[in-house]
């Protein structure tokens, strides 16, 4: 069998953050998940985003220290239009999530922007200025 991506992995400082972070993007995170040392996030198609306490990691990893600086690990999430990449970054800057760009137009066809989760990984949010591309 060949090995396949099945899920990205997440160290989280503040899981009730985090959560509340990745629920605004329309992560199907469990309800009253938010005490517990690790999540999965189940998403169409079958992978997983998978979150763990920090306290979880050294749990297996004693020597494990958190990471400095951004730009380790990025998502980016596919918008259906330039107007919801500016509509969703507007939503999470607006409910106290810092912003790192502010939507532009990218020299490469897309309206995009970056977020950072509440650990500071960078969230994209992107979409195509070609109207005739579809998002799906």
């Amino acid at each position: 069998m060949t090995p396949r991506l099945d899920a990205v992995g997440l160290v989280v400082s503040d899981m009730a953050a985090s959560l509340a972070f990745y629920r605004r993007l329309g992560l199907a995170v469990p309800e009253g998940a938010e005490s517990a040392p690790h999540v999965e996030a189940v998403l169409p198609g079958g992978p997983r985003v998978l979150f763990d306490t920090e306290d979880t990691v050294r749990s297996f990893d004693p020597g494990w220290t958190r990471p400095e600086g951004r730009g380790r690990v990025g998502l980016a999430f596919l918008c259906d239009s330039p107007a919801e990449v500016d509509k969703v970054y507007g939503e999470l800057v607006g409910a106290g999530h810092r912003g790192h760009l502010a939507p532009w137009d990218a020299f490469w066809g897309q309206r995009y922007a970056i977020v950072l989760d509440p650990d500071g990984a960078e969230v994209s949010l992107f979409a195509s200025l070609d109207p005739a591309v579809s998002s799906t």
